[in-house]
Order: structure tokens, then sequence, then C-alpha cells
């Protein structure tokens, strides 16, 4: 049981690569919250954890809005008395060149990707410091640290969440804080299939192009979800400001 008697904090929870790290982390032991904007699919992810002893719960929050973020720290202490690890996991992703990107489509990536993740900091981080103790792992992309084929917007949002990070570490490092990136490839999650729709290819061929890596193959979100549990635990303890890249060889091809 690795993270016993935690309390994590997941945005984006409701589906792919948060899904599956919030059913890990309550197998692991932690109390669970996870954010998004579908009631829905929420409630199915708690369902899936209590059904098996975890405690859960979902919290409809918008991460580009400071008052949901702010109101999504304060319900998870009230309910579970502290935030030991927050994993700013929410993302979005429009695939455009510059010139195809609309202003709108890139302020969307920003504010999710980028923004989102510093706010969720910045009201979790407080109550981390008065008890000099906690984890933060931000999810990027292998493409916040490469550039990527039409993908400008994300590629800028993501880059700006590995030096965040960085930044973070470096600040908080001396309050007994670790801040750690993840930083995947492809990974079978449903913005794989609305990519492939937005660029007008057909699934095999995409998919053939995602799996042309070392490993011959796109990631699982269950993968995933385990490198962030080595983020999330003491199994970690000495690492801060990092970039871990579980993308199969993509970056290293």
């Amino acid at each position: 049981m690795h993270l016993e008697n935690k309390v994590a904090l997941i945005t984006g929870g409701t589906s792919g690569i948060g899904e599956a790290t919030a059913i890990l982390f309550a197998q692991e032991g932690a109390r669970i919250v996870i954010t998004g904007r579908s009631e829905e699919r929420g409630q199915a992810v708690i369902a899936q954890i209590t059904k098996n002893g975890g405690q859960a719960m979902f919290i409809r929050t918008d991460v580009r809005k400071a008052a949901d973020c702010q109101r999504s720290v304060d319900e998870t202490v009230r309910t579970f008395g502290q935030i030991d690890i927050l994993f700013n996991n929410a993302g979005v992703f429009y695939p455009h060149t510059t010139v195809g990107c609309t202003e709108e489509e890139w302020d969307l990536q920003m504010e999710i990707n980028l923004k989102g993740t510093f706010l969720m900091s910045k009201f979790a981080l407080p109550g981390m410091i008065a008890r000099g103790c906690g984890v933060i792992i931000n999810n990027s992309s292998g493409w916040g640290l490469v550039g990527g084929d039409s993908g400008v917007a994300y590629c800028a949002s993501k880059g700006g969440v590995v030096l965040l990070t960085k930044a973070m570490a470096i600040d908080h490092g001396p309050q007994g804080i670790r801040v750690n990136c993840l930083c995947p490839g492809d990974v079978n999650t449903p913005m794989l299939p609305e990519d492939a729709r937005l660029r007008g290819q057909k699934w095999e061929d995409y998919i053939a192009a995602c799996a042309n890596r070392p490993m011959r193959r796109i990631g699982t979100v269950e993968e995933i979800a385990e490198a962030a549990l080595f983020l999330a635990s003491d199994e970690s303890s000495f690492m801060t400001g990092a970039n871990l890249v579980v993308d199969g060889g993509g970056v290293a091809d």
C-alpha cells in the first residue's frame, strides 16, 4: 500500500489517464478526489472505486476558473482533512499549425493545460507548505520536450508545464514539497480517436503512425498510472523538478 492514509486530488479524473490513476491510487490506499466537467462520468469512476472498498469523491470543476479550483481544494480538505498528492492531469488537444490554429483553440489549450495546472497548484500549495510536505505531479507530454506536427498550441502549453514544474520544484523543495513532471507519449485514451478525426485520417493509418517508435506500440493508461504512482510515492523521494518520460522511446527515436 504505497499511498496508505494519503489524500490524492486528480484533475481530469473522469476518463483516460486520470481515471486509471484514480483507480490505482485507491488500490494503493489513498482517499481520492477527482475533478472534471462531466458529472455522469465522474460518478461512474467514483462508483468503481467505492464498490471495491475505496473512499472517493467527485467535484465538478473547470480548471480554467480560479473559483472552481479554490473550491475543489477547499472541499477536498473539508472532507478528507488535507491534500498529500495533487495530480494536474486535465488537458485538451486540437491539431493545428500556427496558421490554422484559431485564437479560441490557442486560448483553450493554454488555459486548461497550463493555466489550470498553475491555478490548482496555487490553491493546493498553502496547505502543503503549512504541513511541510506534499507531492505535485504535472502531466505534460513528450511534445512538451520536443516539437510535434500540427500541435503548435499543445506543444507550447505542455512545454510551459515542463518549465513551470522546474520553477515550482526550486521554490518549494525547501518547504518539503516535491514537484515532478510526467511526459507520456501516445496513449490509448479517447483523445487519440478524436485527434485522428480532426486530422481527417483513417484510424488504422493514424494508429500505425503513432506506433512508429522503438517499442512499436502506443501506451496504455495503466502504464502511465504506474508512472504517476512512482512519482506520488516515497519510491521517488529524492526526485523533484524531473521530467519522467513514458513514451515507448518516441523522444529517443
